[in-house]
């Protein structure tokens, strides 16, 4: 018979296989899920004439950006793969999903491996950049598939510019105060 985990101590804990660090990492991974998903359902505008089936702008990346910069690679694609993703199912864009799924998710990925931890100001700007790439070439992609034109998904990257950029403008700053906050 094993021992009820709330019962371990923290010896024990680890021997089992539970750590303290991947408790943080768990919940910190849950609550930027939650903040992401929050985020983009709650602070977005959509706009009737962007893109192909219309279009929306929201904030849901600057979460994404805080998660990958503070908690690294997993958390960071964690947060925009599925915090976003469910967005999609929960909000009439079903068929987005899996393109999102994907695409945030390596967007948060690729964030933290560009900024790396502890990163200035310069890696975070970069950061902001690859993102903006990722998600222009990743949505273009998913919008061949979704509409079989290469000429429609044109429209959808001033839009995707706007959304990543914005996120940064407001996340980098965020980023460099909780770092010496949470570093110091």
């Amino acid at each position: 018979m094993t021992k009820n985990t709330e019962t371990l101590s923290g010896a024990e804990a680890v021997q089992a296989g539970f750590s303290h660090s991947k408790t943080i990492e768990i919940t910190m991974a849950a609550l930027f899920i939650a903040l992401t998903y929050v985020a983009t359902a709650f602070i977005n505008v959509r706009i009737p004439f962007l893109a192909a089936n219309g279009g929306l702008i929201h904030l849901g990346n600057i979460p994404l950006f805080v998660a990958a910069a503070l908690y690294g690679k997993r958390t960071g694609a964690l947060a925009g793969a599925f915090g976003m993703g469910l967005f999609d199912l929960t909000s009439g864009w079903v068929s987005w999903a899996p393109f999102t799924f994907v695409i945030c998710g390596l967007i948060g990925f690729a964030f933290a491996v560009v900024a790396g931890k502890k990163a200035g100001k310069g890696r975070l700007v970069l950061a902001v950049f690859v993102a903006a790439l990722i998600k222009v070439v990743g949505y273009y992609i998913a919008e061949i598939f979704l509409y079989g034109s290469l000429v429609a998904p044109v429209t959808s990257i001033p839009g995707n510019l706007v959304q990543i950029f914005v996120a940064g403008v407001i996340a980098v700053p965020v980023i460099l105060v909780l770092q010496k906050v949470l570093h110091n």
